[in-house]
């Protein structure tokens, strides 16, 4: 069985090569030429492992064209891709293809392994498993993106009342948080510098906060984008709208700890029920059991 994986591993790293080397053949030819010829200039590291990632995402790219694919659901991918922090134009393709290529990898295992001979149910588990993997994980990045994006808006709020009350505008508030946070909160970060970009680039500022909290999808968000836009119709105090909503972040926060901390109790009941009580009851009710088996055995004798 470990030399059919082995081969298999073999055979499978042998197919990406040879894709890798139909469809990159002018940049391998480039690659060993500077390896035969180097120049004064040598890449990084981290030039080599992103140019590694877009060799194998265009290899992946080409498996897209199997799946049929509407328009609609073309839009739909692309905006949840965005919600997650991909906003390649080539990164639908690479979904498409991991959700034609991580079936037949799957499959290819069950049949390796010899899972398929048990049951012919493997090979349905493996292409449902497959063509669902990518959905679930782009599922979990959005939502952990969002959840970073929900805890570290209060941290973003009291950097932008500190650059409003210092005498700055709203605008160059904006772009100074967005290059502070880059390395604290990068999603948030990331998110801002966007605005800044739409805004430079002539978008009104409301419209360029409603684009934010579409894309991120967040409701403290569009919260924010609510009471900005309101704060500059009615003219009312940008630092202390602000410092207000910041205030009331915080309070939900604490409110939702709270709220986890109270449903513990009530997790804590079906663990206990289903896990705990009934070691307990072994332990404590088993000599019992074994003495009275023993007692009625003594008076049938």
């Amino acid at each position: 069985m470990g030399f059919v994986i082995f081969m298999f591993l073999v055979l499978f790293a042998l197919i990406v090569s040879v894709g890798m080397l139909l469809f990159y053949r002018e940049e391998m030819l480039q690659r060993i030429s500077e390896a035969i010829n180097p120049q004064p200039k040598q890449k990084s590291l981290l030039s080599a492992i992103q140019q590694t990632g877009i060799s194998i995402g265009g290899v992946v790219e080409h498996f897209e064209s199997v799946l049929p694919k509407s328009q609609a659901d073309v839009s739909i991918f692309q905006q949840r891709l965005q919600r997650a922090g991909f906003r390649d134009e080539s990164v639908v393709k690479v979904f498409y293809g991991a959700k034609v290529l991580i079936p037949i990898v799957l499959v290819v295992l069950v049949l390796a392994t010899g899972l398929g001979g048990f049951s012919p149910f493997f090979y349905v588990l493996a292409l449902g498993l497959g063509f669902v993997a990518p959905d679930i994980w782009l599922t979990r990045r959005i939502s952990n993106r969002q959840s970073n994006i929900r805890r570290g808006l209060p941290d973003v709020l009291d950097l932008l009342v500190i650059c409003v009350e210092a005498g700055l505008s709203l605008d160059q508030a904006t772009a100074r948080s967005a290059t502070e946070l880059s390395r604290a909160q990068p999603e948030l970060s990331d998110e801002l510098g966007i605005v800044v970009l739409e805004q430079r680039a002539g978008r009104p500022r409301g419209e360029a906060w409603k684009h934010m909290a579409e894309r991120t999808d967040v409701d403290s968000v569009r919260n924010l984008t609510t009471m900005l836009i309101q704060a500059e119709q009615f003219g009312t105090s940008i630092g202390k709208t602000l410092r207000i909503h910041g205030d009331t972040l915080r309070t939900q926060r604490i409110q939702a700890v709270e709220e986890a901390a109270a449903k513990t109790t009530i997790k804590l009941l079906f663990p206990l029920v289903g896990c705990i009580f009934p070691s307990l009851f072994v332990v404590i009710l088993g000599p019992a059991v074994i003495s009275i088996i023993e007692q009625f055995k003594g008076l049938s004798h």
